[in-house]
């Protein structure tokens, strides 16, 4: 699933989103360890950035919604 307006999620969907984000860095995280190869690497590299911008700005929207 890709995010393009955290504005438009519920908390909870936010705060379940995020959830969901940092399980899906910690798996790719798990295989990128038993894994090798350049390729493997690359891959695992790609998704890992994916994820950790897409979390990067759920957090962002996160502490805007708490300071407000």
């Amino acid at each position: 699933m890709s995010l393009t307006d955290p504005t438009s999620l519920s908390t909870s969907e936010l705060s379940h989103r995020i959830a969901v984000l940092r399980d899906n860095i910690r798996q790719i995280t798990e295989q990128a360890a038993s894994q090798s190869g350049a390729a493997d690497e690359e891959r695992n590299a790609e998704r890992l950035a994916q994820q950790s911008d897409e979390l990067d700005i759920l957090l962002k929207e996160q502490e805007r919604r708490l300071n407000k």
